[in-house]
């Protein structure tokens, strides 16, 4: 399954967002210009604005207050990896040399500052100050999620119930609002509004935690990084978690990383044996199951089988 053939009845809306997002970004300071486009170049999945489209068919779509929507929280989504990036080191996204990487942390964490500033400044072609503040709420709540992570980096007694948290803030939260706000600028019924809001959240969840799995079970070349490099940065996912219910393949684990030099390939396997991979899977598939009960609500019924085909691509991904 490809997203794209999910997407295709959006294609034209799709394109008019990209070039929305160009636009937006677009400096009359050469550098900034250049290095804000340069993660956009490398291109993406376009989820968060999807899901403010999708939305927006539950209700009275219009794609002249859907876009700025979709265009301020794909903004804001590319704002966080331009400063991950810098927090984690990283010298590669999607394929492509990050922002740090090619010039460095400080024109980096400026680039993603400007990128944040015109993410707030698309948001104000909208008067509902529902929108405002459902969006400022879901921004304080990201940067929370982001502080637990450095916290819980190499944190190796951290529970579920910590990474679950986590996860909600740093991913499931800006897609449960992507689909809410798309529903809410569009005038669909306020259950619907929630019913959105619980799909987005329910998907969210899913796709960090596939994300998760990936970074064990993908290439370097479908990830566009190497894989455990989440793990490698202290990151502490839901499969490391779940192998360590085995006290040997956990204590073998810490013990690689104890000894300065861990061997990721080795790591990689150990978790792949513990099964912790499988029940990652298996709550992966929970929360999609959850997502779909929660468009029992939806009546657009191009967009709810749509919203389904997207559980399905997630639960099926390889990248």
């Amino acid at each position: 399954m490809n997203l794209m053939d999910i997407y295709q009845e959006l294609k034209d809306d799709i394109t008019a967002i990209e070039q929305e997002l160009y636009r937006s970004i677009d400096s009359n300071y050469a550098l900034i210009s250049e290095t804000s486009s340069h993660l956009l170049k490398a291109g993406g999945k376009r989820i968060r604005p999807v899901f403010v489209l999708l939305g927006g068919k539950s209700g009275a779509y219009d794609i002249e207050r859907l876009k700025h929507v979709a265009v301020a929280l794909e903004l804001i989504h590319m704002a966080t990896l331009v400063h991950d990036d810098v927090i984690d080191n990283a010298e590669t996204r999607r394929g492509k040399p990050t922002v740090k990487a090619k010039w460095d942390n400080r024109v980096a964490m400026y680039t993603g500052d400007f990128i944040l500033a015109q993410a707030l400044a698309r948001v104000t072609h909208l008067a509902n100050p529902r929108v405002h503040q459902i969006l400022s709420k879901a921004m304080v709540d990201m940067c929370v999620g982001e502080i637990e992570q450095i916290q819980a980096l190499y944190q190796w007694n951290q529970s579920l119930k910590t990474y679950f948290m986590r996860i909600k803030r740093k991913t499931a939260l800006l897609i449960a609002v992507s689909c809410q706000l798309g529903g809410l600028v569009c005038d669909a019924p306020e259950r619907v509004v929630h019913a959105l809001y619980r799909y987005g959240y329910y998907v969210g969840m899913a796709f960090q935690i596939t994300d998760d799995i990936l970074d064990f079970t993908g290439s370097e070349q479908q990830l566009g990084k190497p894989a455990g490099s989440d793990l490698r940065q202290g990151n502490i996912t839901l499969p490391v978690l779940a192998s360590f219910k085995d006290p040997a393949i956990r204590e073998k684990i810490i013990s690689e990383f104890k000894s300065g030099t861990p061997d990721m390939p080795k790591i990689i396997n150990l978790i792949k044996q513990s099964g912790g991979i499988a029940v990652a899977k298996t709550i992966a598939q929970r929360y999609l199951e959850k997502a779909r009960q929660s468009l029992e609500d939806l009546q657009a019924v191009y967009s709810k089988k749509t919203l389904i085909k997207i559980t399905d691509f997630i639960e099926q991904r390889t990248y």
